[in-house]
């Protein structure tokens, strides 16, 4: 197939992919499958009327939800969909992933701060505690498997889980990236940033109209890509056989993305304080021994 028909196929994938991402999001809370509910809803607050807070920001306020997907959008810019195929080829890439998604909390904190809205600030400050709670949880899972491809850059990383994927050769690695990507997408049951029935919506409480359709569509970009990020760091990526390339990346991502909305449907929802005790008594010395379990294994 050549370059321009991948793209083309690529596009067309990531795009039916927000779209089931957007279906399995209603599925978790209505428990059935609306196949128009998410047209349905994009629709209702594209008419939504536009209301703002007597006191807001306005240039924080308008350029909010555009860095919330920007943000997104260069951290899939550095994942690979199939072999050689990828929009940067960084040789940091494992870390560039880390350092863009921490202004996923900087766009959460400007939303609140720039609406002038009690609840947008209590969330745009919880998805700060939340970020720096589990993210040292993320870095030190990637590090993992940065260790084992001897590389930082993203295509390494793949072609080092020929012989076994990262989920078999460094499970608890794959644990804490899991639930730490889900809390970093402030899923169920880590929606404490955005809690609906608790704080009204949270970090964009304020937001309406278009400016909530760029917020509910960066949401959707950001799961997706972090369903792409457990992919390639610990599902092989594009390994597989028969199919081409990127369906295998596309066909996983897809299955990930839906494990989370099936995960958050079972856990209960924890108290803010406990996440950050989890996240730091926890899940870190879990990530160290980790990195000890790859180094032995590595040496051996």
């Amino acid at each position: 197939m050549s370059t321009a028909l991948t793209w083309t196929a690529i596009i067309i994938l990531f795009a039916a992919g927000v779209y089931f991402v957007a279906l399995m999001e209603r599925w978790s809370f209505s428990g059935r499958l609306d196949w128009a509910g998410p047209l349905h809803a994009f629709l209702r607050a594209f008419g939504q009327e536009e209301i703002r807070t007597r006191r807001y920001d306005t240039v924080f306020y308008e350029a909010t939800p555009i860095i919330f997907i920007a943000v997104v959008l260069l951290a899939v810019a550095i994942l690979p969909f199939a072999q050689g195929t990828i929009l940067l080829d960084l040789g940091t890439a494992a870390l560039f992933i880390n350092a863009a998604l921490v202004y996923i909390m900087v766009s959460l904190i400007m939303a609140g701060w720039s609406a002038n809205g009690a609840y947008g600030m209590i969330g745009g400050w919880r998805a700060m505690a939340q970020l720096i709670a589990y993210s040292m949880a993320v870095v030190m899972a990637i590090t993992a498997a940065v260790m084992r491809a001897e590389s930082m850059g993203m295509l390494e990383v793949v072609r080092s889980q020929a012989p076994l994927w990262n989920i078999i050769y460094q499970p608890v690695g794959f644990l804490l990236f899991y639930f730490a990507v889900m809390a970093m997408a402030f899923l169920p049951p880590f929606d404490l940033p955005v809690a609906e029935g608790e704080l009204a919506g949270g970090a964009w409480a304020e937001f309406t109209g278009a400016r909530k359709i760029l917020f509910r569509l960066g949401r959707l970009l950001l799961v997706l890509t972090l369903a792409l990020a457990v992919t390639v760091f610990f599902l092989g990526g594009w390994l597989g056989p028969w199919l081409p390339d990127f369906v295998w990346t596309f066909i996983k991502t897809a299955l990930v993305a839906a494990s989370f909305f099936w995960v958050g449907r079972w856990l209960p929802r924890i108290r803010h304080d406990h996440l950050l005790e989890w996240g730091w008594k926890y899940a870190v010395p879990a990530a160290l021994f980790n990195i000890v379990q790859v180094g032995i294994q590595l040496l051996l």
